[in-house]
């Protein structure tokens, strides 16, 4: 059973339905999907959980692939309040669920391995190759950040995949003790920087586990459509994710996706179908 963490709001469903279609369409070997989601209207009326028939949809299709997949919603609503409520780093440069994968240690009956993707990702091959990872005797493996590792420090993380020895984070305390970061200390990259700063010992993978410049590379298991710095025609930034596919077109010349992109296309209007047809008959 390969275990798997997300992280967001209603409005990750796109992300979560075309990177849980990437994944499933490439790996044979069962998947556990965890969602971790909360309320937080108070701080953006738009902080509202993933809603359950978005999760029920994303489990039906997942078990289409393989009838042992599955998706578990988690709400952490409650924990989040406890532990980040008006702290330093509520109002970051990204938004507050990036912080739930920081529970994950304080979630009951969670696996000991876990490997957290950001809902901007899609896999270009099997990610068991990424899962079977020997992490024994590290707390987490990741790959270096593309800006960071140059900018700030050789050996500085993405933290858009982790995959986690919670087993080993919670012997250590990484968690407990990025937690304690955040809440003390304004950081330009959050929960990055915490879990950085907080890590005892890490495994570096190589690119192809997180790759966040080329999306062309035959080798890839996990690509990543996080924000890029562009040069031409003029230094910009581009934030295209996966579902943006006319721009992963035009812009990134990126066609690799493609088949599991058709697949979300029908997909989201299956689920939408299914939204209009309960309006109707009420």
């Amino acid at each position: 059973m390969i275990n798997i963490l997300l992280c967001g709001n209603k409005k990750v469903f796109d992300g979560a339905l075309s990177e849980l279609i990437s994944i499933t369409n490439k790996t044979k070997e069962p998947i556990t999907c965890y969602i971790y989601t909360m309320h937080l209207e108070n701080l953006n009326p738009d902080f509202l959980s993933i809603e359950d028939e978005q999760v029920e949809f994303l489990d039906k299709v997942i078990k289409r692939k393989n009838n042992e997949n599955k998706v578990i919603k988690v709400d952490v609503t409650d924990l989040y309040n406890q532990e980040f409520g008006g702290c330093k780093n509520e109002t970051a440069y990204c938004t507050p669920y990036t912080l739930l994968r920081l529970l994950a240690d304080l979630v009951p009956d969670m696996p000991d391995k876990l490997l957290y993707l950001d809902v901007d990702m899609m896999a270009g091959g099997d990610i068991s190759e990424l899962y079977n990872t020997d992490v024994t005797e590290y707390e987490y493996a990741a790959v270096k950040e593309k800006y960071g590792c140059i900018f700030l420090y050789p050996d500085y993380i993405n933290a858009g995949m982790l995959l986690f020895n919670l087993k080993k984070a919670k012997e250590t305390n990484l968690l407990d003790k990025s937690r304690e970061l955040l809440r003390n200390r304004k950081l330009l990259f959050a929960d990055q920087s915490a879990v950085f700063y907080s890590t005892t010992k890490k495994l570096l993978l190589p690119r192809k586990f997180n790759e966040q410049s080329s999306f062309k590379r035959d080798d890839t298991i996990i690509c990543h459509f996080c924000k890029r710095l562009v040069f031409t025609p003029f230094p910009h930034t581009s934030n295209f994710k996966q579902w943006h596919i006319d721009q992963i077109h035009k812009v990134f010349k990126c066609y690799k996706f493609d088949n599991d992109l058709n697949e979300y296309i029908k997909l989201k209007e299956e689920f939408e179908g299914s939204k209009t047809e309960e309006l109707v008959n009420g």
